[in-house]
């Protein structure tokens, strides 16, 4: 895709004209297969970073995905212990509003 062809949601950053900022508007999704050292440290940096602000953005060598998350967060545990026992943990985090009530007059 070359540069007059990037849809609205994505732009290219100036620091690296390679990595693609991901956007409001696009759907995206990339799974990551790590050794549990390396989802460990990456799961320490969220948690501290959902505990020290309320924006984040994670890297990887051709994105970016800036996002500003609201309240609440939604965290579930499903554990699967029949056959090959698996355990899933997912956490949502909504987005966060811009928006203000209106006024009462």
């Amino acid at each position: 895709m070359t540069a007059s062809e990037t849809p609205e949601s994505e732009e290219r950053t100036g620091e690296d004209e390679e990595r693609t900022v991901i956007r409001a508007g696009r759907n995206f999704e990339e799974e990551f297969r790590l050794d549990t050292s390396e989802a460990g440290a990456f799961l320490i940096e969220l948690g501290e970073q959902l505990r020290d602000d309320d924006e984040l953005t994670i890297v990887a060598d051709e994105w970016e995905l800036p996002f500003a998350f609201g309240e609440p967060v939604e965290l579930e545990i499903d554990y699967d212990g029949m056959g090959e026992p698996e355990l899933e943990i997912e956490l949502e985090l909504p987005g966060r509003t811009d928006e203000t009530a209106p006024d009462i007059e």
